[in-house]
């Protein structure tokens, strides 16, 4: 009885759970394509960023496959080397957002009482403060390169994280397992790592995404006001470039230097939510009972 029963247990639970939705396939492949070229950029180019590779605004042909802009640099080329940009900005940024995130939701829910207070009280402040202007002026006074641009970017976005983590730790924290855990002498270390931790885990792959979402459009942001790396062609930098431009809309140059780095942005953003609502349809299944 005990071993027809299991079985029955544990299939239940997996129709309790919901399969990864195809929106998040549809995410991932977006996400994957940018990869793919961001990796593969060396080899699809033979130009330089900086390079003047043809005559000042050439219409995309065989030999510039998205044209020039207004100096004769290659545009295809510095789209492929943007997305290395914002792809790099987006695991290092998002990656730091998570790590402070989690480590002060954890510490924040299971410490409770004192230090539960100071931190949220300490979280509250930085969600307060005005995100893009702070960014402008770190940005201005630390300089442009882009790790200290993403270590600023995981700065200023932990705290929706850390909210997160540290209401599902406050409930974690009530279960059975956990008091056992505790009861046979199991330090707070291990507490966190072996059980609470993998218990939140999907939820911190969740704030990953969506940390990685927003440190893309932040980079763009930035570097479209002059504050990004120089040394760096991003998307960001290109629509500075061809809004600076005069007289860009009497031409048709703003089908190819205009238009390839916002659909780029926009589709990157785009996969990176269908992802995002994946991950959260996966986590809470009801979710997908309100999706067509």
């Amino acid at each position: 009885m005990t071993a027809v029963a299991r079985p029955g247990v544990r299939l239940g639970e997996r129709r309790r759970t919901s399969p990864f939705p195809a929106i998040g396939w549809v995410g991932l492949a977006i996400v994957a394509l940018f990869v793919g070229l961001a990796l593969a950029a060396p080899w699809l180019t033979s130009y330089r960023t900086t390079q003047l590779a043809g005559s000042p605004l050439e219409a995309p042909s065989t030999a510039h496959l998205l044209g020039t802009n207004g100096v004769g640099q290659d545009l295809a080329t510095q789209l492929l080397n943007g997305a290395r940009v914002s792809l790099f900005v987006a695991v290092l940024a998002g990656g730091g957002t998570l790590i402070i995130g989690a480590l002060i939701g954890m510490l924040a829910g299971w410490a409770g009482g004192l230090v539960d207070a100071v931190l949220m009280r300490f979280v509250d402040l930085v969600l307060v403060v005005p995100k893009v202007p702070l960014l402008i002026v770190i940005a201005t006074y630390a300089g442009p390169s882009l790790p200290v641009i993403s270590v600023i970017i995981a700065l200023t976005g932990w705290p929706p994280t850390a909210r997160i983590v540290r209401s599902q730790v406050l409930s974690l924290r009530r279960r059975a397992h956990i008091k056992a855990a505790v009861g046979f002498g199991a330090t707070t270390g291990q507490v966190l790592r072996r059980h609470i931790l993998p218990e939140v885990g999907l939820i911190l792959t969740a704030g990953l995404v969506g940390a990685a979402g927003r440190a893309i459009a932040f980079e763009a942001g930035l570097a479209f006001l002059g504050l990004g790396d120089p040394s760096r062609a991003s998307w960001g930098a290109i629509l500075r470039d061809a809004i600076g431009f005069r007289g860009i809309f009497f031409t048709d140059a703003w089908k190819w230097w205009l238009v390839p780095p916002v659909a780029a942005i926009s589709l990157l953003l785009l996969g990176v939510t269908f992802v995002g609502v994946g991950l959260e349809q996966r986590i809470n299944p009801r979710l997908s009972r309100h999706t067509s």
